[in-house]
């Protein structure tokens, strides 16, 4: 059985989205996983958890990483800059809204959990620290 949790990277697919970054830490990388949301469709639990590990590396090298941001992405995250990875601010809260929408197969598989509450809350703690700094 694979790992689950309501943190964004303690599934495997986030897991293995985490690798792949560390192997090739990139903002394309990041934009393909964020631009795999796209609105109106309906949204593959897949590429909801691929698309929400992404955010949660953009937030990071934004300088806001969620208190359990994996160690071992804390020093890959410095090969970014802001100037990779601001352009990636505003697909990463679409992305993060589109997987807490109607249409996401990840939003009704928590649906159907005791956890959906604390899993909703990661999503709107994850869409505050991508707000732009006033």
């Amino acid at each position: 059985m694979g790992a689950w949790g309501y943190y964004n990277f303690d599934n495997d697919l986030a897991a293995d989205f985490a690798e792949d970054f560390k192997a090739e830490p990139s903002a394309e990388l990041l934009a393909q996983a964020l631009a795999a949301v796209t609105a109106g469709e309906y949204l593959d639990g897949d590429l909801g958890s691929e698309a929400l590990a992404a955010a949660e590396i953009v937030a990071a090298i934004l300088g806001k990483p969620a208190r359990n941001f994996p160690n071992d992405l804390l020093g890959i995250i410095p090969r970014l800059t802001l100037a990779h990875v601001e352009p990636l601010r505003r697909p990463a809260q679409q992305a993060v809204l589109g997987v807490l929408g109607e249409e996401s197969e990840l939003r009704e598989l928590w649906e159907e959990s005791d956890e959906f509450e604390n899993w909703e809350a990661q999503q709107r703690q994850l869409l505050k620290r991508l707000d732009k700094p006033a």
